[in-house]
């Protein structure tokens, strides 16, 4: 067996079985040729790794977009070769840094078993089906990673010290609590970056996700990683390059908007999570995150597994898996764009249980859908809520990234404001709400009941606080001329009151400039909600009622989605739309 880690006089490396384990390389379509050390061969030649090879990257994707077939197997080869990239720059630029070629070693190995514990469908499981199937349980495929790495050392007899093997799972969870406090905290910011999310990570899946769905955005990588400078205990970079970084950022948010949560792609993902809680109760498929033996045959090919059994315990499931080969998918009703700060409010009040109630209301106001809702239940309805951001939420990610310059390379500071952009959001983060149905003959009541919420929701709230505002801005675009008899504060104008982003995002030009009051102007719910003078448009009823309205507010409907209560869309089970009459 050999050590861990190399010398320029590197002894064979054997693996537990006495074979020697030679360097080789591997053709990647985004990094080209990427080298892998006999020793990093040694955690890629096991079963723990090569399970990643049967579990997609991008999920449910794959239906929609037929290139989206990698695994999390390449990507992690990926994060592995840019890990070891990043560490051996600072090593080389930086030697009074004292990176060791153990550090690498480490920073490598953590890179490329950072996603070990993911289950079927990548974020599919973590993200809804664990949540659902272990309710009250704080599970996350970092855990995971951290236990299949464990198994991994262990049953492969790679022999490792143990202060290694802790930095190694602290480098995977981001934490640097969870090893020695004499490990270069800067290495933190390589793998899993908690300060920013800049990070390895991305540098890969964002270039290799949008290539594989043929979309391909790319990332001047090697820049990026010459530009990287540790001061202040934390990795710095090029104020030039600033741009550059926060192209990166805005780009994992186009990915999350237009590959990640596609409609489909979520439709697929709800029902892949209602065919396997339907066979929870059979297989007991949850409860194997906590058994590394059990967990390494958990993979995409549950499905399958599933389909193929003949046990009448799981013919529910088979079905759910049926309509998805069928393309019989559970349909979008309604969607909307929310802005950041009104997320948390929509997501605690628009639930299934409203909804229905609200149509049942609605079914007392006319006749014609009476009997219909009365076979309405919360089980045929599902509100989606998709978060989408630049990476830390409603903040600036590059407010948390420090820069150097060229004729300052040892002063560290952050880029304010006009040095980067101008052009940038308000909050950026914002909420896709999505409502779905699992059965077509419920969705114009199903639309209609999600409106009556939305028409309530302004009366369940209380007042905005200011900063939960979308406020004008506090001085215009243009600034007006000044004369020389005029002061700066007589020509700044003085902060309208809130009034919020529409639809797209926008926000109303600046007012004119008006006197400084003496007292400041109070938030009120007519103001925040809507401009004086307008309701909350045509078509915010509870009813389908479309129309367009020239007021969008954060509670009014969509009008491109707009049906009739009756509406029933066509599906493979239904060969035309029809009309229900009484």
């Amino acid at each position: 067996m050999s050590v861990f880690y190399s010398s320029d006089n590197e002894p064979e490396v054997t693996n537990r079985k006495g074979a020697v384990v030679a360097a080789r390389s591997v053709k990647d379509p985004i990094h080209d040729m990427i080298p892998l050390s006999p020793r990093l061969c040694m955690f890629i030649d096991t079963k723990q790794f090569q399970r990643l090879r049967n579990i997609k990257q991008l999920g449910t994707s794959y239906y929609i977009w037929l290139g989206a077939s990698h695994s999390r197997f390449e990507h992690c080869i990926g994060v592995a070769f840019l890990a070891r990239s990043m560490a051996t720059h600072l090593k080389d630029k930086q030697p009074e840094l004292g990176i060791t070629d153990r550090d690498i070693e480490c920073v490598e190995v953590a890179g490329l078993c950072h996603d070990l514990g993911h289950g079927p469908w990548s974020h599919v499981w973590d993200g809804l089906f664990i949540p659902k199937a272990l309710p009250g349980r704080s599970w996350k495929h970092e855990d995971a990673s951290v236990m299949m790495f464990d198994a991994l050392v262990r049953e492969n007899e790679i022999p490792m010290k143990a202060e290694d093997e802790a930095f190694i799972k602290a480098l995977i969870s981001g934490d640097p609590s969870q090893c020695s406090a004499d490990e270069k905290p800067f290495l933190f910011d390589i793998v899993a970056n908690r300060r920013n999310g800049l990070d390895v990570d991305k540098f890969d899946y964002i270039p290799r996700d949008s290539h594989m769905v043929g979309d391909k955005m790319n990332i001047a990588l090697m820049r990026i990683i010459n530009s990287a400078r540790v001061l202040d205990d934390q990795i710095c970079y090029d104020i030039k390059d600033a741009n550059l970084i926060y192209e990166i950022c805005a780009t994992r948010f186009k990915l999350h908007k237009m590959i990640y949560s596609h409609k489909a792609a979520k439709a697929i993902e709800y029902m892949i999570i209602d065919g396997l809680l339907a066979a929870e109760p059979h297989l007991k498929i949850a409860n194997r995150v906590d058994d590394p033996r059990k967990y390494l045959y958990l993979t995409d090919d549950i499905m399958g597994r599933i389909e193929e059994s003949t046990d009448p315990e799981l013919a529910k499931s088979r079905a759910i898996f049926d309509r998805i080969r069928t393309r019989d998918l559970y349909k979008m009703v309604d969607y909307k764009v929310v802005d950041w700060p009104w997320a948390e409010i929509f997501q605690n009040n628009i639930t299934p249980e409203g909804i229905v109630e609200a149509a049942r209301e609605l079914s007392e106001e006319d006749p014609s859908i009476r009997e219909l809702v009365k076979t309405l239940s919360v089980e045929h309805v599902i509100c989606d809520f998709s978060l989408m951001h630049y990476g830390m939420k409603e903040k600036n990610p590059l407010d948390f990234v420090k820069f150097y310059s060229k004729r300052h390379p040892n002063e560290p500071s952050h880029a304010e404001r006009g040095v980067y952009s101008n052009l940038m959001p308000q909050f950026f983060a914002e909420l896709l709400v999505r409502i779905f149905t699992r059965d077509v003959d419920y969705f114009g009541v199903i639309q209609a009941g999600y409106r009556r919420c939305l028409q309530k929701l302004p009366s369940q709230i209380n007042d905005p606080t200011p900063d939960q505002l979308v406020l004008e801005p506090m001085f215009p675009i243009t600034p007006p001329v000044q004369s020389q008899s005029q002061s700066f504060a007589e020509i700044t104008p003085t902060p309208s009151p809130p009034v919020l982003a529409n639809d797209h995002g926008l926000v109303p030009s600046a007012p004119a400039p008006v006197p400084v009051p003496t007292t400041p102007r109070t938030f009120s719910r007519v103001s925040s909600f809507s401009r004086p003078g307008h309701g909350l448009g045509r078509g915010g009823g509870g009813g389908g009622g479309g129309g367009s309205t020239t007021d969008p507010t954060p509670f009014s409907n969509n009008n491109f989605t707009t049906v009739d209560m009756s509406f029933a869309p066509p599906s493979p089970s239904r060969k035309a739309k029809r009309r229900r009459v009484d």
